[in-house]
């Protein structure tokens, strides 16, 4: 008999249901309580009376777990310091979209070998993750894999959906029933479009395929998320932060009679992939927040050490603390802009 199935596929490995994972590396009922008390606190700021700013910044992507708990614990430090008028939110990214190749992220790829140990990506990230949330910091993330969310959901507190996936029905589904808010990228292209439909099919009922937290095949019917908004991070024709862009991203969301809520990411276009021009995109961000509250809050690729360096290579010659995927400023520039901020937001807490 003609084989007709599983052509193409060289080999299968078992992964843990997410209960057993969970239960395996299990969380205390004060983990939940702050990871339940953060993303109110962030909703407030996206769609309530907080005044804040919210600021998701961290690592491109977690590659060394010792490099990232250094720069979580400088974070946590600052964030309290900060904390009256930013919420600080650390970037903990497993996924990594590619355009064609390259290394997939800590969950696919956990020991950057190529040997793609997917289960025991799925533990470190969710040890690391409740590290994090130990130190006092909310964690974010971009979830890519639809999957994914059932093993690390319960420990993020803000997540993403990137310029790649937006337009994607699978990610709209998924996000329809997440628990955490989340913000739509436009597109690739800079256009909004993709953004505010992605928005509006996320806050509404969807049923879709996936797998419960059992790992058995389930048709999930959800009541929608109506905690999304929009992150803006430019496109093929440039950036897209300046107050006119903004202004016009605005009316397009009031027109689509959604809440004006709307998130920068001062890396990718907006900073013309140039690491070093992310303070500058942020210092405008922070100028913006003073006059418009529909400004919500700003994405940072930030890191021990300035820019990013070429992967793969062996691990072993990796420079610490040093980025893999895209640039990142480093840890004393990130410092310097945000407490900067913190001057200039002044005005709204007086």
């Amino acid at each position: 008999m003609k084989k007709v199935t599983d052509i193409h596929i060289t080999s299968k490995t078992l992964l843990p249901t997410p209960l057993a994972l969970c239960q395996e590396i299990d969380k205390t009922d004060a983990v939940d309580k702050f990871v339940s008390d953060s993303r109110e606190a962030i909703k407030q700021i996206i769609f309530g009376s907080d005044p804040r700013l919210l600021v998701v910044i961290g690592p491109c992507s977690i590659h060394d777990l010792e490099a990232g708990r250094e720069y979580a614990e400088r974070l946590a430090g600052l964030s309290k310091e900060l904390s009256e008028r930013m919420l600080i939110v650390m970037r903990v990214y497993f996924e990594k979209p590619r355009t064609t190749v390259g290394w997939k992220g800590l969950i696919m790829d956990p020991k950057l070998d190529g040997t793609s140990d997917i289960p025991e990506g799925l533990r470190i990230a969710r040890r690391f993750l409740l590290d994090i949330i130990d130190l006092g910091l909310p964690t974010a993330t971009e979830l890519l894999d639809p999957i994914t969310p059932q093993y690390i959901a319960d420990l993020i507190s803000w997540s993403a959906i990137g310029a790649r996936t937006t337009e994607s029905q699978t990610h709209r589904q998924m996000a329809s029933g997440l628990s955490m808010p989340l913000g739509f990228k436009n597109g690739t292209d800079g256009g909004l479009n993709v953004a505010i439909n992605a928005i509006k099919a996320a806050s509404q009922p969807q049923t879709f395929l996936g797998i419960d937290n059992e790992g058995r095949a389930n048709a999930l019917t959800t009541k929608g998320n109506a905690h999304c908004h929009v992150v803006l991070r430019g496109g093929s024709h440039g950036p897209n932060y300046q107050p006119n862009d903004v202004a016009i991203t605005r009316e397009k969301l009031t027109d689509a009679g959604l809440a004006p809520a709307i998130m920068t990411d001062c890396s990718h276009a907006n900073s013309e992939k140039d690491p070093s021009r992310q303070p500058e995109v942020f210092a405008e961000v922070v100028q913006q927040k003073l006059v418009d509250q529909s400004v919500i809050g700003a994405m940072v690729e930030s890191n021990l050490h300035f820019g990013n360096q070429p992967f793969p290579q062996p691990v072993k010659e990796l420079k610490y603390g040093v980025s893999i995927t895209d640039g990142c400023i480093d840890w004393d520039s990130t410092e310097r802009m945000l407490r900067k901020a913190f001057a200039e937001l002044g005005p709204l807490f007086s």
